[in-house]
C-alpha cells in the first residue's frame, strides 16, 4: 500500500471513530450546551407569561363579602345595644388602633412587613405546588397577599386565585401605603366568635373597644387568627391552650426582636384571659323603636341612607341604659301587668308610648315604644296620629304670654285673670260657633286662668285661643316643637282642646322647651355616628329661642300649680319640684301626663288600637276600671318612673324668671255682682255661673258639638270623628294632675 492510500485510510477510520462518539438521536438533545437553553428559554418565557398576566390582571374592586358589615348601637355610655346587619364586623381606622397592638399583627403574620414587596415568592410558590398536589392550604403569605385574599378575592384554594393573589399583591404595595394595607387587613380578618374585624373582636374577647385594648391583649387577637376556633380559650382543650400560649409568646418575642416592645414590658406581661363568648346583642325589645328613630334623625341629617344600609357605621344613642330600665320597669308595673286581654277584649288594645329626654342637652335618654317592633309595629313614642287633648292647653297660655295678649276688655293675660268657666259657654269672637262643654259639663263661673288650668277647664281655654289669636296659637306652639304637619293642626277654634295629632316625642320635647327656659329643645335619640373616620354634623338639639325665658318660666310656674293642686296628691315627690299637664282626648281614645322636673322631661301617652285593624278606640275599661284619664295609668306611669330615674339625685327647684311666683294661688271667688263690675274679669264672664272656683278638681277635655272638631286619621286612615257629647253624659275628660311637690 503506497503513502497515498494509507493516509486516506486513516483519514477514513478518524471520521468513522467521530461519528461513533457522537450521541445518535433524541440523546443529542440533552448535552450540557441544550439543557442550559431549555432553563433560560424556561425562565424567559415565565418572565413573558408573568409579565402579560401583570398587564391583564387589575386590581378588583372590593368582594360583597368583605363590605359588608354591621351597624353597631350603643348606649350613651358606650355599651353595645345592638347589631344589625348579617355581619357581625366593625371597621375602625388604623388611628384608632394602638400603635402596639397594630405591631403585634406585624409581630404574629410578617414581621418584615413594612420593608417587603408584598409578596412573598417562596411562600406562594409552596402555596402553589401544595394546591396543585391538593395538600390544602398553607402557611407563608405575607399580610399583603392575605389582605388580598380577604378583600379583593376569595378563600378558594386553586392555583389561578393563587397567582392572581401575587399579581394583585405586588400592585396593591405600589399602589397603597403599608398603614393602609395593615388597616385593611386587621378589618377585614376573621377572628372567631362570629366576628370579623378587630373592633368586633375587641368587644367579643374582652369587651371593650379597640383603643382600649392592651398590648397583651392585642397579641392574643392577633394570635388567634391562625386558628380561630382552635385557639379561642373558652373552647380550647389543653393541648389548644398551650398551643395559643406558644403562639402569644411568639408574636411578643418578635416584637422585642423588631425593638417594639422593651425587654423589661416584654418579661412583666401577664397573659390576659378572654372572658366567656355572649351571644350577638339582637333587635329584641325596644331597639327595633330605637334603631328606626335613629336612622330616620340621620337620613334627616343628611346621611345617604344607601351609604347607611350597606353598613360598618356605629351610632351612639343618648338613650341612658338605667333610665330605660326604669321606664319599662314602670310600664310593666304601673300597666301592662295588670292587662289580660283574654279577660277583656279592651286590654289588648292598650298601647302605650313615653319619651323621656333630658332638657339641657336635647338627649332622649328613655324611650318606650310599644311591646316591641316585632310585635306592634308603629313606634307609639313617635306617632303622631292621636290627639294630645288638654295637654296642649299650657301652649295656649304661652302663646298668650309672648304675645302680650289681652282679654276681650283688654286685661292681659296672666295666670291671675279671670275668665268664665261655664261650660258650654259660646266663644266670643270667634268666627266659627264653639261652645265646648267642660267634663261632667261642670260649671266654674269666674275662675283664675291658674284654676282653670289645674282642673283643665275647657270653655276658659277656648275663649282665651280666640283671644291671643288662633293663628299665634299655632305659630307658638311650632316653635315650641309641635308638627306643623301632623293631621288635624287647623286653625280653629277647636285647637284648644288639642285635636290635632301628636306624639309623645313631640310633648317631650315641647315642655323640654318651657323646661329650659323657653330655649328650643329638639328631643335627638342619636349623640353620634361615624363610620371609620367620616362622622357627619348633627343638629344641635338645643338651638335658638323659641319663646322668651319670662313666658316659658310664667306657663311653668302655672304648671306647678297643676301638680300642687291637683288629684294625685298620695304620689307626692318629697320636696322635689314638679310641673305637668294631665290629658284626655274625645271618647278616651288617649290619655296623657306630660311632666317635668327642672332635670327631666318625660310624656306618657296611652292609647285605644283595636288590636290587628290599627283603627283607634276607646280605653274605657282598660285594666277593669272605667274612664282612663290623664291621671291614672300615664300618670302613675310618670311618677313611678321619674322616682326611679332620679333615685340617688338631691331633690331640685326651679330657677324661675317670673313675676308670678311658684305656682300663683287663684284669688277668692267673687260674688256674680263683682264679677260683672270687675275690671279684671272678662266681659265674657257668665252671671249665672252655677259652681265656685273650687267646687271641683276635675275638668273636660271632650271636643265640642262642632263638626269642625275631628279626631285625626287613625293608623288604616279611618277617619274618626267625634261625636257629639251628650248633655246627659258623662263627657270624656282628665282629673287634673296626679303628680304634686310639697309645698314650699
Amino acid at each position: 500500500m503506497g503513502r497515498a492510500e494509507e493516509r486516506r485510510a486513516r483519514q477514513k477510520s478518524a471520521r468513522r471513530a467521530k461519528r461513533a462518539a457522537k450521541p445518535g438521536g433524541i440523546r443529542r438533545f440533552f448535552t450540557w450546551k441544550w439543557l442550559l437553553g431549555y432553563v433560560l428559554g424556561l425562565c424567559a418565557l415565565f418572565i413573558g407569561a408573568f409579565f402579560v398576566l401583570y398587564l391583564l390582571v387589575e386590581v378588583p374592586p372590593a368582594n360583597a363579602a368583605a363590605k359588608a358589615e354591621a351597624n353597631v348601637y350603643k348606649y350613651s355610655d358606650g355599651t353595645i345595644m345592638a347589631k344589625e346587619g348579617k355581619v357581625n364586623r366593625e371597621s375602625v381606622p388604623l388611628s384608632k388602633i394602638p400603635k402596639e397592638v397594630q405591631h403585634t399583627f406585624v409581630a404574629a403574620e410578617n414581621k418584615d412587613f413594612y420593608g417587603d414587596s408584598g409578596v412573598s415568592f417562596t411562600g406562594t410558590a409552596r402555596g402553589l405546588i401544595n394546591t396543585a398536589l391538593g395538600r390544602g392550604k398553607q402557611g407563608g403569605s405575607t399580610i399583603t397577599q392575605q389582605y388580598v385574599k380577604n378583600y379583593y378575592l376569595s378563600q378558594e384554594q386553586t392555583v389561578s386565585r393563587k397567582l392572581k393573589e401575587l399579581v394583585i399583591s405586588l400592585k396593591v404595595d405600589r399602589q397603597k401605603s403599608k398603614d393602609y394595607i395593615l388597616a385593611g387587613y386587621i378589618n377585614t380578618s376573621y377572628y372567631g366568635r362570629g366576628a370579623y374585624g378587630i373592633q368586633a373582636a375587641a368587644r367579643a374577647y374582652y369587651d371593650k373597644d379597640v383603643e382600649d385594648l392592651s398590648v397583651a391583649q392585642g397579641a392574643y387577637l392577633a394570635s388567634v387568627l391562625q386558628a380561630p376556633s382552635q385557639y379561642d380559650w373558652s373552647a380550647a382543650g389543653p393541648n389548644g391552650k398551650r398551643l395559643v400560649k406558644a403562639r402569644w409568646n411568639y408574636v411578643l418575642n418578635n416584637m422585642v426582636e423588631k425593638d417594639w416592645l422593651s425587654k423589661s414590658e416584654r418579661e412583666g406581661m401577664k397573659f390576659d384571659v378572654p372572658i366567656e363568648p355572649r351571644p350577638i346583642p339582637g333587635l329584641d325589645g325596644q331597639a327595633g323603636y330605637f334603631i328606626k328613630a335613629a336612622k330616620d334623625e340621620l337620613f334627616k341629617a343628611g346621611v345617604d341612607e344607601k351609604e347607611f344600609e350597606a353598613g360598618g357605621w356605629t351610632v351612639t344613642l343618648n338613650i341612658d341604659k338605667k333610665k330605660q330600665k326604669a321606664l319599662e320597669k314602670a310600664v310593666r308595673t304601673e300597666l301592662t301587668s295588670k292587662l289580660d286581654p283574654k279577660k277583656r277584649k279592651v286590654d289588648g288594645d292598650a298601647q302605650v308610648g313615653a319619651v323621656s329626654v333630658d332638657p339641657k342637652s336635647g338627649g332622649v335618654v328613655a324611650m318606650y315604644g310599644g311591646a316591641g317592633a316585632t310585635e306592634h309595629y308603629f313606634n307609639n313614642a313617635t306617632r303622631e296620629d292621636y290627639q294630645p287633648a288638654s295637654t296642649f292647653k299650657p301652649l295656649i297660655l304661652a302663646a298668650g304670654l309672648e304675645n302680650g295678649s289681652t282679654t276681650q276688655d283688654s286685661t292681659p293675660i296672666t295666670a291671675s285673670t279671670i275668665y268664665d268657666g261655664t261650660s258650654r259657654r259660646p266663644v266670643k269672637g270667634s268666627d266659627t260657633a264653639f261652645a265646648p262643654p267642660n267634663e261632667d259639663n261642670k260649671s266654674y263661673g269666674p275662675i283664675s286662668v291658674q284654676k282653670a288650668m289645674n282642673n283643665s277647664v275647657n270653655s276658659v281655654f277656648a275663649q282665651m285661643a280666640v283671644d291671643v289669636g288662633l293663628d299665634k296659637v299655632k305659630n307658638t306652639a311650632i316653635d315650641l316643637g309641635m308638627s306643623k304637619d301632623a293631621g288635624g293642626f287647623d286653625v280653629r277654634p277647636a285647637m284648644s282642646l288639642g285635636v290635632m295629632g301628636a306624639s309623645p316625642r313631640d310633648m317631650a320635647g315641647v315642655y323640654a322647651t318651657l323646661d329650659n327656659h323657653g330655649k328650643k329643645v329638639t328631643p335627638a335619640i342619636v349623640k353620634s355616628a361615624e363610620k371609620g373616620d367620616e362622622r357627619p354634623q348633627l343638629p344641635d338639639p338645643t338651638n335658638g329661642q323659641a319663646i322668651s325665658r319670662g313666658a316659658a318660666d310664667s306657663v311653668t310656674s302655672v304648671l306647678t300649680g297643676v301638680v300642687d293642686d291637683g288629684t294625685g296628691q298620695a304620689v307626692r315627690q318629697q320636696g322635689q319640684a314638679v310641673a305637668g299637664k294631665t290629658g284626655t282626648s274625645d271618647d278616651n281614645k288617649s290619655a296623657w301626663f306630660s311632666g317635668y322636673t327642672p332635670d327631666l322631661v318625660t310624656s306618657v301617652g296611652m292609647f285605644g288600637e283595636q288590636k290587628g285593624v290599627g283603627k283607634q278606640v276607646s280605653l274605657k275599661g282598660t285594666a277593669g276600671g272605667g274612664r282612663v284619664n290623664g291621671g291614672d295609668f300615664p300618670a302613675r306611669i310618670w311618677a313611678a318612673y321619674t322616682q326611679s330615674a332620679l333615685s340617688g339625685q338631691k331633690a331640685s327647684k326651679f330657677d324661675l324668671d317670673t313675676d308670678m311666683g311658684a305656682a300663683v294661688k287663684p284669688p277668692a271667688p267673687p260674688s256674680s255682682s263683682e264679677a260683672s263690675e270687675s275690671p279684671s274679669a272678662s266681659p265674657s264672664a257668665s252671671e249665672s255661673a252655677s259652681e265656685s272656683p273650687s267646687s271641683s278638681p276635675s275638668a273636660s277635655e271632650s271636643t265640642s258639638e262642632s263638626p269642625s272638631a275631628s279626631s285625626s286619621a287613625s293608623p288604616s286612615d279611618d277617619g274618626d270623628s267625634p261625636s257629639p257629647p251628650d248633655p246627659s253624659s258623662s263627657a270624656s275628660g282628665d282629673d287634673g294632675g296626679f303628680l304634686r311637690r310639697d309645698q314650699e
